[in-house]
């Protein structure tokens, strides 16, 4: 399943804690993973033994075990000789029932049902037998183990799980027997040397297999009791018929085989009510089997170990019952969660269209025309700022475009600056990126204010689409939509899927209800003045823009949702650079969750983050995590013991869910369904990610632990939107999916610059970069697909908004080769990939820009 935008949808830079707190503990990932590590090594081993106990074998009809085989090896004295078989691995001898002598004995159980209705009919004519008690039930009702032996009973064990003993090997066997002996033990305190093996007759139906199961247990210091009379009540043929069979002919002694478990036995209890009185009637006593052949007493009190060790054993097996009815439930659960989920996302994005269909072109108000003041905080983004500087240049509408040098080590700032592009540089010592945010805020001139990474490009018309909801003065916030650039690969595709499915399904239902709980860094747009009355960007939290945007709901503003602002961003390309990502994202969440949880009781807009926005990521993107691993658990669990046709067909309904949703979701995006076929291979690797990140989440939250900050890698797979500039066209430049790009990234490892001796207190990164490095992670292969045409090729744009008075960003100065090679002319060309910037190769100053000694200083929020 997807996860939704606003446990996941987070931009990569965070801010560093604020000095000064009081420190929290401090628990490596390691401890988690251990702890989880044993957890699942406990549930796996807890559903084996569960599987194994109560589904690889099982009770059945006493004839099931098939044809009888050759019996060669079966000792002449044995087959015709009486039913106890004693000493089998030596020089077997047998032993008959005494004349006049009945040995009732009872297999299958101890049944619940059964078993207490048999011990009062044998109560009430005072009469005791023996009963073979298999494993599993003695587990899971030891009472009426201790029932039986307290009630002058004699107990004998059949095996634990009931299997035919002749089909296993012998280590199987040996556990079988063991098993059934501790559970005896714990249950009771007893010991017995009785063993009636499964789907045994009499002794003339023995054969070699039989003989082999014989001969082992009689090693083992096991009495074989089998029998001479069969009532075949297993075959629940009626009662006259079970008494029949059940009634001895003459005189000799028997042993009646009947059964007190397995399935229905009200035959049993009808038959065994007129069969006591009449047999006695007859002259014949009933006795244990022991008393009935003149034995040694078979059952004798447990060791201390036995008893311990028997114990162990039925809490273990009953903690399994009770886990595999809890996963059960668990089951039921997550997935009615999920339908729920999709039934109520898929409706409201519905809607939405709708209404936006509807009302296009006048649902907000008047148009919007006023510039706006765009803020691109930076830290080692050299790989990409440019595309995403020109990109923003590019724009059909007004804007000032604000660059916040958050301490780069890699030349960031002088990357811009040797641009000679209208853009304002500041630069200022590392704070992280709330710090950097407020910078831009004290620096812009406009109320209108757009926020974007620099590892994000716009099209053209972005920042006319999202600001146009600010028409309406009850909205302080616009949410863009964020897609993928990158998407080549099954991460890539995994990603993209995750953020048209998961994330902006999501933000339309959030739209809708009016409980946006998140404004993502990519490419969001604020009332400056509502920002400067919240006192900026606060950083308390490692996701500054949930945290920005509930404190906006809360404070009474509308938050929106405009799908028509498109951005392009870059996103992981490995599952490690993934799995730091979206763990921040999931953290910093939880974090600014429990920091409006108070939204929770309060009216208006803020109840609505509360009681709307809230409840729905608790519900979806939090518990829903928690649980849907037990989906996962369950199916292999059922694959191995249940019936794999059923767990097979429920996982295709579910993938059928999620292909619908994914159907609907690139149709409302507009976008291509052909990357969902990689699907049903999201199911298996990505999800599974995605609920580990929130688990272990939950329990770096619960432990109380901070969390460092994570780099992303850069890829330079950025490209600015295609165009002919020509002055004043009117039109803007025609959107294009850089993600069919053919990209030219910044190549090459970057040059150390006059400024990174700057420390990097607090970097986006996950530590301080070594100097010289550049952030010391390798750049990948960029994602190229296709070869675009060149943007910038041809006569160049005056600048939309320019309220520095700067010169055009296209100068007869030619710029220095960093290789020495021919100087390059300013209009830029995606044809011809650039040769890194080396930052010791200064730019010459330029009139009214800023330079790369000057650092502008604001008052900091």
């Amino acid at each position: 399943m997807s996860q939704a935008p606003d446990v996941t949808d987070r931009r990569r830079h965070t801010a560093p804690a604020r000095r000064g707190r009081s420190r929290t503990r401090q628990i490596t990932p390691r401890t988690h993973w251990l702890l989880l590590s044993v957890l699942t090594v406990t549930l796996a081993t807890a559903l084996l033994l569960q599987g194994y106990t109560h589904h690889m074998f099982g009770i059945t009809s006493d004839d099931a075990s098939g044809a009888r085989g050759r019996s060669e090896a079966v000792p002449r004295q044995v087959t015709h000789g009486g039913p106890v078989i004693a000493n089998a691995a030596g020089t077997a001898h047998t032993a008959r029932v005494k004349a006049r002598t009945v040995a009732l004995t009872f297999d299958d159980g101890p049944d619940p049902v059964w078993t207490p209705r048999i011990l009062d009919v044998l109560r009430r004519n005072h009469v005791h037998a023996t009963f073979f008690v298999v494993g599993t039930q003695a587990v899971a009702h030891p009472e009426l183990v201790r029932r039986i032996v307290a009630e002058g009973h004699q107990i004998g064990i059949h095996t634990f799980t009931h299997p035919d003993l002749s089909r296993l090997a012998p280590w199987q066997r040996s556990l079988e027997l063991r098993e059934t002996q501790l559970a005896v033990a714990g249950a009771a305190g007893v010991t017995t040397a009785l063993l009636r093996p499964p789907y045994s007759s009499e002794n003339d139906m023995l054969d070699d297999a039989d003989w082999s199961v014989l001969r082992q247990a009689g090693a083992a210091g096991y009495v074989t009791v089998l029998s001479t009379r069969d009532a075949g009540d297993w075959q629940r043929p009626g009662t006259d018929r079970v008494l029949a069979r059940a009634t001895p002919h003459g005189h000799a002694g028997q042993i009646v085989l009947m059964h007190d478990g397995g399935g229905d036995r009200s035959q049993t209890v009808a038959a065994l009510g007129t069969l006591v009185p009449r047999l006695k009637a007859r002259g014949f006593t009933f006795a244990t089997v022991s008393d009935a052949v003149g034995m040694a007493p078979p059952v004798r009190s447990a060791g201390l170990g036995d008893h311990l060790q028997g114990l162990a054993l039925i809490r273990v097996l009953q903690g399994g019952d009770w886990l595999v009815w809890l996963l059960g439930l668990l089951m039921y659960a997550a997935g009615a969660i999920s339908v729920l989920r999709a039934v109520v996302v898929l409706i409201a994005a519905r809607r939405h269209r709708r209404l936006r269909t509807a009302s296009r072109g006048a649902s907000w108000g008047p148009p919007v025309t006023e510039p706006v003041s765009v803020i691109v905080p930076a830290y080692n983004e050299s790989a990409g700022i440019e595309a995403a500087v020109r990109s923003l240049l590019a724009s059909d509408h007004p804007v000032e475009i604000i660059v916040v040098d958050d301490g780069s080590t890699d030349g960031t700032a002088n990357l811009v600056e040797s641009l000679r592009l209208p853009v304002r540089v500041i630069r200022q010592q590392n704070a992280g990126k709330p710090a950097a945010l407020n910078t831009g805020l004290a620096a812009a001139t406009h109320d209108l204010v757009v926020m974007v990474d620099g590892d994000t490009v716009f099209d053209s018309d972005t920042v006319g689409a999202i600001v146009q909801p600010f028409a309406d003065p009850h909205v302080g916030a616009v949410s863009g939509n964020a897609k993928v650039v990158n998407r080549g690969g099954l991460l890539g595709r995994w990603q993209h899927i995750e953020y048209v499915v998961g994330f902006n399904l999501d933000r339309r239902l959030f739209d809708l209800a009016e409980c946006m709980p998140t404004v993502p860094g990519a490419v969001g747009a604020f009332r400056r003045r509502a920002l400067l009355e919240l006192g900026g960007v606060s950083d308390v939290t490692l996701a500054e823009d949930t945290d920005l945007t509930m404190a906006l709901c809360r404070d009474g503003w509308r938050v929106v949702y405009e799908e028509g602002a498109v951005a392009w961003t870059e996103a992981p390309a490995s599952l490690n650079a993934l799995w730091r990502q979206r763990y921040r994202w999931c953290y910093g969440t939880l974090q600014a969750m429990w920091k409006h949880r108070g939204a929770l009781v309060q009216r208006g807009a803020a109840g609505k983050l509360g009681r709307r926005g809230l409840v729905y990521l608790l519900l979806f993107q939090v518990l829903l995590p928690l649980l849907a691993p037990v989906v996962d658990v369950f199916a292999v669990y059922g694959l191995f013991f249940l019936d794999p046709v059923r767990i097979v067909g429920l996982w295709l309904a579910f993938l059928l869910l999620q292909l619908l949703m994914g159907l609907y979701a690139f149709r409302l995006d507009g976008e291509r369904p052909g990357p969902l076929w990689s699907l049903p291979l999201q199911q298996f690797v990505y999800r599974q990610l995605m609920y580990l990140v929130v688990i272990q989440s939950v329990f770096t939250a619960v432990s109380g632990s901070r969390l460092r900050w994570q780099r992303m890698e850069r890829y330079g797979s950025l490209r600015a939107p295609v165009a002919a500039e020509t002055p004043d066209d009117g039109h803007g430049l025609p959107r294009q999916d850089p993600g069919s790009a053919h990209p030219a990234p910044y190549d090459g490892p970057p040059r150390r610059t006059p400024y990174d001796g700057v420390p990097a207190q607090a970097p986006y990164g996950d530590a301080p970069v070594p100097a010289g490095h550049g952030g010391g992670f390798p750049r990948q292969r960029p994602y190229e697909p296709l070869r675009q045409p060149a943007p910038y090729g041809g006569v160049p744009r005056e600048a939309p908004y320019d309220p520095y008075q700067q010169p055009a960003p296209y100068d007869a100065h030619p710029l220095p080769d960093p290789y020495g090679g021919v100087p390059r002319e300013a209009p830029y060309d995606p044809h011809q990939r650039q040769a890194p910037y080396d930052s010791r190769q200064q730019p010459p100053p330029h009139p009214g820009h800023w330079q790369p000694g000057h650092h502008e200083t604001t008052r900091p929020y």
